[in-house]
């Protein structure tokens, strides 16, 4: 029996509640595993390729990012009282961009002037999970699996810890920047894919909500002695070791626990730690991305790669029926979004690039899935309608946008790390439904060619308890080698 009902009719609440379930055994069965043991070379291992970025930033648009209202304009309808939902593609005009007949959302000026520094993927698509929740298909996109399983899944930027390592032995390899995980809706979902999994504590990502107060998550308290620090470290690692919880843990993840420890002491103990610090910034740089906790979160992001972090995620951050979620009010809602997003991460690859950066650091912008105006999921799916109001015609304001979860065609969009520039890879159809008509990229493929340009094979994997688990799905992940430079 499929541990996870996708009964279409099955409340949201009951499927939400089966999912966590599913989560919670699979981190209790991962907290006994032993030792992750890197599988060999044989039929369904292969060589590391030669990394093209040495480092990545993830810019997650969390809760579904339309892309006919953002990298991928259509017919576009201003608002009007009566304007059949029917005809509703896109509710922004086009704009140019710097590449010649390249043309993106109104509200993106900035962006589209960097747009000759990227790749855009047109055709990512997701596939039909049954429910279309953003919790599920997050834990997809993060981790490369359908939830649920076995054991707890790695994210992407936990794999890249792992088998890369830090690029800078004080800093941490993987942090992520601007996703509450306590007191918002979703928040266990959230964790669950926002961790090392069987890879232990010492590949998890340190989290920081706020970029803001970044600084003060790595200092020891303002009045605490650096001999009482250490001491106090000290301690706390052998009330770890000693405490009730050690029978809950394998030797692996006990021992992953305290490296993880050390790694944080380490830091706090180094000078560092100062790239957490945003205040450190000249002013008028400050200015350019202090418009909201993201645009903060892109410029500690800018920073931490220079100091040596390895992987990224900066996000808008994913709330139930806030920001990106947009059951209403989607267009209203999305002129906030586009000028959230458009100052600070013009600025982040053009800051990059000033400093060399650029070629060597992959940056991508993702969303879970994209949005339409009529159809749940994809053409034929049974899912449940996450419409707030269904209607017809659009009689207020609230109506015009795009408020359903579409997996049928999503853009994603690449800079630097060893990506084509001013190119465009697939095409979605010009009338709905919106589905991807030529070359569609499936999220095994896109996390393989991701892994590719850091120099990860896609068929890299480990030994889980007599099981092979890999960092693409089954191993059959494959770069899409047209993307590359």
């Amino acid at each position: 029996m499929d541990p996870f009902p996708t009964d279409p009719q099955m409340p949201q609440r009951q499927v939400r509640r089966e999912f966590l379930k599913a989560l919670a055994a699979a981190a209790t069965t991962t907290l006994s595993l032993g030792a992750p043991r890197a599988l060999r070379a044989d039929d369904t291992t292969e060589e590391a390729p030669k990394p093209t970025a040495d480092a990545c930033i993830l810019i997650w648009m969390g809760g579904g990012m339309a892309a006919p209202d953002t990298f991928d304009p259509k017919h576009y309808e201003p608002f009007r009282v009566g304007l059949p939902v029917s005809s509703m593609l896109s509710t922004f005009p086009a704009i140019p961009t710097a590449v010649s007949g390249l043309q993106i959302c109104e509200g993106l000026e900035n962006i589209a002037q960097v747009m000759d520094r990227a790749t855009l993927i047109r055709s990512a698509v997701q596939p039909d999970l049954g429910s279309i929740l953003h919790s599920r298909h997050q834990y997809h996109w993060h981790t490369g699996y359908v939830p649920p399983q076995t054991v707890a899944c790695p994210h992407i930027g936990s794999w890249m810890a792992k088998v890369l390592g830090p690029r800078n032995p004080v800093m941490p390899a993987f942090v992520n920047i601007g996703q509450r995980l306590e007191g918002v809706g979703e928040s266990e979902e959230l964790k669950a894919f926002t961790t090392a999994g069987f890879f232990g504590s010492e590949f998890a990502p340190m989290n920081l909500p706020f970029p803001e107060e970044a600084a003060q998550s790595v200092r020891p308290p303002g009045t605490m002695t650096s001999d009482r620090f250490a001491s106090r470290d000290r301690l706390f690692r052998k009330l770890v070791d000693k405490s009730p919880q050690r029978d809950f843990l394998s030797d692996y993840q006990q021992q992953s626990l305290l490296r993880s420890m050390e790694n944080a002491y380490r830091l706090l103990s180094s000078k560092d730690r100062e790239a957490f610090d945003i205040q450190l910034e000249p002013e008028a740089t400050r200015a350019v991305y202090d418009n909201s906790r993201f645009g903060r979160g892109c410029l500690l992001a800018r920073r931490l790669v220079e100091s040596g972090v390895r992987f990224v995620e900066v996000t808008t951050e994913y709330v139930p029926f806030l920001h990106w979620d947009t059951h209403a009010n989607g267009h209203e809602t999305l002129v906030r979004m586009h000028s959230e997003m458009d100052q600070p991460i013009a600025q982040l690859i053009l800051d990059l690039e000033q400093r060399g950066l650029l070629d060597r650091t992959l940056v991508v912008i993702a969303s879970e899935f994209s949005r339409d105006a009529l159809i749940e999921g994809v053409p034929g799916s049974t899912a449940t309608d996450q419409a707030t109001e269904n209607v017809e015609a659009v009689r207020e304001m609230k109506h015009y946008g795009l408020h359903r979860h579409f997996t049928g065609g999503t853009s994603v969009v690449m800079f630097g790390g060893g990506m084509k520039k001013g190119f465009v890879y697939g095409e979605t159809a010009a009338q709905r439904p919106l589905i991807a008509v030529k070359n569609p990229v499936s999220i095994a493929d896109l996390h393989a060619t991701i892994m590719t340009a850091m120099g990860i094979s896609p068929k890299t994997g480990f030994d889980i308890e007599g099981r092979p688990f890999y960092v693409t799905q089954d191993a059959q992940g494959k770069a899409v080698r047209e993307l590359f430079a």
